[in-house]
Parts: C-alpha cells; sequence; structure tokens
C-alpha cells in the first residue's frame, strides 16, 4: 500500500465529502482459477480495519466471467484507496494460478509434477510461487541457498562436470543436489555419483527417454526448457518425474477483475 500512498496520500479521494458507508463487489471479467483473497482483504483491511471483506468463493477454484468473487462494506473512502492495490493482488495470483492449472490439467493422469522456477518478479517472488501452489504446481527452490543446482553455466566455467558433482557431494551438508545435463554423454560422464536428481534441460522427448533409462531409478529425473502447452503433455509421457516451467511465473498474463458499486 505504500507505494501508492506516499507521500501525501489519496489526494483525489481527499475531495469527497460523503463518506458513507457503501457495498461494493469484486468481479472477474474472465473465466479463471481465483488466488489472492486473503491479500486482497488485507489490502482493505489496511485503510480501514472496519471494513468487512466477503470472499464468494475460495482460492484455487475454477470461476466463470461475471462472478462476483467478493463483497467489500465500509467506509467509501477506506474502499477507494485500497481498490486498485487490492485488485492487483488478485490481478497477479489468479494469473498465476490460472496458468499454472492449464498446465497441470495438460500432463493430468501422467506421474509427473509442474514446478514453477526462479524465473519470477523481483520482489514478487513468494506470491508467485503461492499461485503456482493454488494452480496445482510444485514449487522448485525458493532462492539459491535451498538447493545445489548445478546448470550449465557453472559447468561450462568449472570445465569438468563430475569432478564438480563431487565436490557438491562433498560439501552438501544436508541439500539436495541437482545437475542439469543437456546431452547423455554429460549425463553418462556422472552416472553413479551421489547426487538426488538429474535435469534434462533441452532435450527432445527421445533423449529424455533414454536418459530415464540409465538413471536406473538412481535419481529422480526432471526436464527443462522450452516447455509449453503444446508439448508439455510429450514431455510427461516420457516418464520424467517432474518438469519446470518458467512460463507460469514469468509469463503469465493478468486476470481483470473489476470493483463496482
Amino acid at each position: 500500500m505504500s507505494e501508492d500512498l506516499k507521500p501525501s496520500g489519496d489526494v483525489t479521494t481527499k475531495l469527497i465529502k460523503n463518506n458513507k458507508k457503501i457495498k461494493a463487489k469484486i468481479v472477474s471479467n474472465q473465466n479463471c482459477v481465483i488466488g489472492g483473497l486473503s491479500f486482497a482483504k488485507e489490502v482493505f483491511k489496511y485503510s480501514d480495519k472496519k471494513v468487512n471483506f466477503k470472499a464468494k468463493t475460495k482460492n484455487g477454484r475454477k470461476i466463470s466471467k461475471g462472478k462476483v468473487v467478493a463483497t467489500v462494506y465500509g467506509k467509501a473512502k477506506g474502499i477507494l484507496k485500497s481498490e486498485r492495490v487490492a485488485l492487483n493482488f488478485l490481478s497477479l495470483i489468479s494469473g498465476v494460478t490460472t496458468t499454472t492449472k492449464k498446465f497441470v490439467d495438460k500432463v493430468k493422469g501422467k506421474s509427473c509434477k509442474i514446478c514453477c522456477t526462479r524465473k519470477t518478479s523481483p520482489n514478487l517472488r513468494l506470491i508467485q510461487k503461492y499461485g503456482v501452489k493454488l494452480g496445482g504446481g510444485l514449487n522448485h527452490r525458493f532462492n539459491l541457498s535451498d538447493e545445489i543446482l548445478i546448470k550449465d553455466n557453472h559447468i561450462a566455467i568449472d570445465g569438468n562436470i563430475r569432478e564438480l558433482v563431487k565436490r557438491a557431494i562433498k560439501n552438501k551438508k544436508g541439500k539436495k543436489i541437482t545437475v542439469e545435463v543437456d546431452n547423455l554423454n554429460q549425463f553418462k560422464k556422472i552416472i553413479g555419483l551421489r547426487f538426488d536428481r538429474v535435469l534434462f534441460d533441452n532435450m527432445s522427448p527421445k533423449n529424455i527417454k533414454k536418459g530415464i533409462k540409465l538413471s536406473n531409478k538412481l535419481y529422480e529425473t526432471e526436464a527443462s526448457g522450452g516447455v509449453t502447452l503444446k508439448n508439455v503433455r510429450k514431455i510427461a509421457s516420457t516418464g520424467v518425474k517432474r518438469i519446470s516451467v518458467g512460463q507460469i511465473t514469468h509469463s503469465a498474463p493478468a486476470v481483470d477483475f473489476k470493483l463496482n458499486f
């Protein structure tokens, strides 16, 4: 709220003399999976603790265009002051939740989880990852401290994938180790070492299948890179256990909501 109110507050709403109690409705302008209701409620409470916010649905539910998702009752100035920020939370989180659910539905029936990545908006990672969970997705590591993830640039700089993985095993201190490979020869160099997960990056479904066979259940398997709604089911059909998708956070379209009196 502070970014909307510094330094002089809502100078337009201050012009209104009539601060009577009113009832407003928050309406979805499109079909979506709703997320962020609790955030919207807190925004209204921030402006006026006496505002009554009543959700008309639950987070994670599919809703249709025109659905009233919440009612807000309280003094007009408090509602007007909080309107945009509350709708912004709903739009952003519902956008991530809706996009995630589309991917999750595409792999239904497969023993495969849809995961998010760190491709999030700065300072908004927490709520975007919350949206992913509401959509049925799985949260990958939250930040660089959560697990050891050896990626292509680490390998390119270090120069020796096997020695780098050995170093990770020696220094893991209870952290999980994931190793990203972009070809099967690279994977063959580290098979047998004791790490947790292999990540097949930008590999064809055919080669992912071969990689899964090579892993021989020694490692959890994951695929990433170029994943879309058109190809995600085909990737899931390889038998890979996780698919990480940057699109569900970095490119999720916002859902349009409005507040009506």
